[in-house]
């Protein structure tokens, strides 16, 4: 019996973060496993709604704050500080700020939360500021100096909270002069199309600038810095999280002119790029800040949200839907279509098991995979993902006995730099493709994954979630009876 069949429909109450639709809600009504794909992933936005994730891991009572997080637990004495500040910055930054200040509000005496442009957030004694993601401009700059000019107000006796998750290395940026903000954007971008991954390209973006690589957290010695982190990177490295403006880094300048010559860039990067790596290379520049730097117990490092709590409230769901749930991987890196290749077999030989007579299964994955751009299209990692993974499962031939979907999303709404957040495959778009006479090989080969979907109409649109632990990969199939 169907999870349907047990519940009836999913009702506005019972999924409280309503965020996902797909582009044509035709399949909707179609394809009950489509309706069963976009509940599981609502209920895992959910689980790492920045709000929730705040409010969970925060309890306060009277001056005793008490913080549990997956690095640990720590009761903060609110008496021991003369000033409190808090400093909210990345694509969860108004939504961690708004639950922060509901529990703490009465003690902090300033802060700043950076925004996405005309993002909502009002707080009484609290400075609002705009910047753009996934790119910088100069209100990036100017968003960064006015963190900066916080240190002029702060004391040694201070506390500092700062709530950081990803998108922060874009909405704050201070280049090392002579680099000019143009210069890095655009070294970033070609790092993108190449195929860089997150943790490649923060390191250069950290020996780039003034304030990343721990060069922030530093500044504000000797205050006491708290930082509260939603994780969109792999094993929550806090050397890669927004480009560790807070906390450390143990990379070199020369990682990253390694990392650029290994995407054949350097010799095309401007003069002042090169200029600025060279000199800190030879040591005439100061290195970012490294671990054996720091004191522990002026800095403290929690990480409240990532993919794995998405993970797990996905494979909870499922399980009350009748699936057995398998969460792969919680680490899934590498190019796009070489892991659609692995999935298709794996799906392949589980289709083939005599188990699947017993059992619907839900495959679960996190991580962020990378794609190497050569065409001109449209899309990002997560269509390309799903679309590469449709043109497998066309080749392996499924079952027709065995209902299928499968979905691909970025958890912030975002597929790289598109609107729409990934896609659904299911059996029915086979029949579209072919009827619509769409050469699967040919939008892979432009990078042109999103157009596909878009005249599918099996698109995954959210818009902006406020929140972002990477992106979350599922599948389910079960043999019909």
């Amino acid at each position: 019996m169907s999870y349907y069949q047990n519940k009836g429909p999913t009702t506005e109450s019972e999924t409280a973060y309503k965020k996902i639709r797909i582009s044509d809600s035709k399949w909707l009504a179609q394809n009950e496993q489509v309706r069963l794909a976009i509940d599981i992933l609502n209920f895992a936005l959910d689980a790492v709604n920045p709000e929730n994730l705040i409010k969970k891991s925060l309890k306060r009572k009277g001056f005793k704050l008490e913080i549990q997080a997956t690095l640990g637990r720590k009761i903060i004495d609110l008496e021991a500080f003369h000033q409190i500040f808090m400093v909210a910055i990345g694509k969860a930054a108004p939504l961690m700020a708004k639950a922060f200040l509901e529990i703490l509000g009465d003690r902090v005496d300033k802060g700043i939360v950076v925004c996405y442009p005309r993002g909502d957030f009002s707080w009484p004694g609290i400075e609002k500021l705009e910047a753009p993601h996934p790119f910088p401009d100069e209100r990036s700059i100017m968003a960064a100096e006015k963190i900066l000019a916080l240190k002029r107000e702060v004391k040694e006796r201070a506390l500092i909270f700062f709530l950081i998750s990803g998108g922060a290395s874009a909405q704050i940026v201070k280049p090392i002069r002579p680099v000019t903000l143009n210069q890095k954007v655009e070294l970033i971008k070609a790092l993108m199309q190449a195929g860089a991954d997150i943790k490649e390209l923060n390191v250069v973006r950290k020996h780039l600038s003034e304030i990343k690589g721990g060069k922030l957290g530093k500044f504000f010695s000797p205050a006491t810095i708290i930082n509260i982190f939603i994780s969109d990177v792999v094993d929550d490295d806090l050397e890669t999280i927004a480009s560790a403006p807070t906390t450390w880094d143990n990379s070199t300048f020369m990682d990253s002119k390694k990392i650029i010559m290994k995407y054949k860039l350097w010799e095309k990067s401007p003069d002042s790029i090169k200029e600025i790596i060279e000199k800190g290379i030879q040591g005439e520049i100061e290195e970012t800040r490294k671990i054996g730097e720091i004191n522990h117990e002026k800095l403290l490092n929690f990480v409240v949200g990532n993919v794995e709590v998405a993970a797990r409230a996905a494979s909870a769901i499922a399980s009350q839907m009748g699936f057995l749930p398998l969460i792969l991987t919680l680490r899934e890196r590498g190019e796009a279509r070489n892991k659609a290749v692995l999935w298709a077999s794996l799906i392949k030989n589980l289709s083939l098991s005599p188990q699947l007579k017993s059992n619907s299964y839900a495959l679960i994955s996190g991580g962020e995979l990378t794609v190497t751009v050569k065409g001109q299209g449209k899309g990002g990692r997560n269509t390309e993902f799903c679309l590469a993974l449709l043109k497998e499962l066309i080749k392996e031939q499924i079952s027709e006995d065995i209902r299928w979907c499968g979905a691909s999303l970025a958890t912030d709404g975002h597929d790289g730099p598109t609107e729409a957040a990934g896609a659904l495959i299911f059996p029915e778009i086979i029949q579209e493709v072919i009827s619509k006479c769409l050469d699967i090989k040919d939008y892979l080969e432009s990078n042109d994954s999103l157009t596909f979907f878009e005249k599918i109409g099996s698109s995954i649109i959210t818009g902006p979630t406020g929140t972002n632990v990477m992106d979350l990969r599922l599948f389910l199939f079960q043999k019909n009876a």
